[in-house]
């Protein structure tokens, strides 16, 4: 086995989801995450934790989906095992990135709306997404596998702790501020922020962080006015976007188009009103990850970019008591800043061709 596969566990178990004795973590596994699974059930182990292994492939959950007839029900025995948990570990690892591209947008608007009480419940524990880098996300990486793992491992095993340090600049940044403006090529966004709290991801529960990799710094924006247009290629529930944009008025998102993929940005939307709605302005700060691989929780923490998401607003960005944007849907979409782009907050620029203004190469 790679020593970087315990290390990875490691990081995940003691750094990203701080896991102590006693906690009850349940573990959802990718079809070809095994070897990772393994050295995640050994630290747990170690730990003293209970442990709870689940499977999750690509291919179950379309062959499920496209025999239903669409009146989904229940859902109850997944929200009760969510509910007793302390820890939910996804290893992501799966042999298709395309498995459920041909489930109907109805049936997956459906089955959203129907597992929404699970899924709340998850964001309750101790929760942790990473992926084991596996054959298929190489090749849709367009990398040899070898290649692949140690773009995984450069983006996964960083010094978390001197870049949470850097990001709290952001941060600050996004506290004290009112308003966000993005412009860029076929871009000109405004975005609200007063009031709101943003979160230093760095890949740990500690920080209200929840991805390994991480490395971004997110907030949730509302009365979003402009356009927006994201040039990243990305997959999303398994079919190809390339080049979308959403035009906002009055906070909601009113026209919307693609050069591949546009019905999928149109399955999203329908999802329910709080689907048209922003729920997150990230930006990426991890600048281990240095290329574009059309995996979106790689992709969206790399730096020279911004990621928005329509849907569903999380939690640790609200003041206390109040509800921000609520949806079944939290879909992200990127753009590349890294040219003729610069991020305002409150007039003043912060970044200006994907360089931050305490960074060396900013240009005011």
């Amino acid at each position: 086995m790679d020593p970087r596969v315990s290390e990875h566990a490691e990081t995940l178990v003691d750094w990203s989801a701080r896991v102590e004795s006693g906690d009850d973590v349940v573990v959802s596994v990718g079809p070809d995450a095994h070897e990772l699974a393994v050295a995640v059930a050994e630290k747990l182990g170690e730990r003293g934790a209970n442990l709870l292994a689940t499977y999750d492939s690509g291919e179950i959950h379309r062959a499920y989906l496209r025999a239903h007839d669409g009146d989904f029900a229940g859902g109850d025995h997944e929200l009760a095992l969510v509910e007793e948990a302390d820890v939910y570990l996804r290893l992501g690892g799966g042999r298709n990135t395309s498995a459920t591209a041909d489930v109907p947008g109805e049936t997956r608007q459906a089955y959203r709306a129907a597992t929404k009480d699970a899924r709340e419940a998850r964001m309750d524990t101790r929760w942790v997404s990473t992926a084991h880098p596996t054959r298929s996300l190489a090749q849709q990486a367009d990398m040899a596998y070898e290649e692949y793992r140690d773009f995984a491992y450069d983006a996964i095993l960083r010094d978390w702790e001197a870049l949470a340090e850097e990001m709290a600049n952001m941060k600050e940044v996004l506290d004290e501020g009112s308003e966000v403006r993005l412009v860029g090529p076929e871009t000109d966004l405004t975005m609200s922020i007063e009031g709101r709290t943003a979160v230093n991801s760095a890949a740990s529960v500690a920080y209200d962080s929840h991805n390994l990799p991480s490395g971004e710094v997110f907030t949730a924006p509302y009365d979003t006015e402009g356009e927006v247009t994201f040039d990243v290629p990305m997959t999303i529930e398994g079919r190809p976007v390339r080049d979308a944009s959403l035009r906002f008025e009055g906070g909601e998102v009113v026209e919307h188009d693609a050069a591949q993929g546009a019905d999928v940005i149109e399955d999203v939307l329908e999802t329910d009103a709080g689907a048209r709605r922003l729920g997150e302005l990230g930006i990426g700060m991890n600048r281990g990850i240095d290329r574009f691989t059309d995996n979106i929780l790689f992709d969206e923490k790399m730096g020279d970019t911004v990621h928005l998401a329509v849907g569903r607003a999380y939690d640790a960005c609200l003041p206390e008591g109040e509800s921000g944007n609520d949806s079944a849907v939290h879909v992200d979409m990127i753009t590349d800043v890294s040219e003729d782009s610069r991020m305002e907050v409150d007039g003043e620029v912060v970044q200006r061709n994907g360089r931050f203004r305490w960074e060396e190469g900013f240009d005011a």
